[in-house]
């Protein structure tokens, strides 16, 4: 059987578990990827960017230590060093992510995965 439907899960956000609570209902058949255990690689990342149509920036969560640690707010960054942090640093990662059938929708609120299924 071939999972058709893959969430970028951290088991300890409320919208991620939403998210999923949501596909279930859905009657989703559904591979969680719990990123934090399992980050994405700069190939599958830059995929990922690619199909929810955005800029590394706009997927980074700018409010956890690991932003200001590594001085994420530098705008002279490249997209390159900005990916390369996200996956050094997951907990960066804007979640959840949801994907189906090359498409894309972070799950923020939950119902806006509903446009990908």
């Amino acid at each position: 059987m071939t999972d058709d439907v893959t969430i970028y899960y951290n088991p300890s956000c409320s919208k991620c578990r939403l998210t999923l609570e949501l596909l279930e209902k859905q009657g989703q058949d559904t591979r969680i990827i719990e990123y934090l255990e399992t980050p994405p690689d700069y190939a599958t990342l830059n995929g990922i960017l690619e199909l929810l149509g955005l800029e590394p920036r706009e997927l980074i969560r700018t409010h956890e230590k690991e932003y200001a640690a590594a001085r994420l707010d530098d705008t002279t960054l490249s997209r390159d060093q900005l990916i390369n942090a996200m996956i050094e640093h997951p907990r960066l990662i804007e979640r959840p992510i949801v994907i189906k059938n090359g498409r894309a929708a972070i799950g923020r609120p939950p119902e806006k995965i509903l446009d990908i299924l």
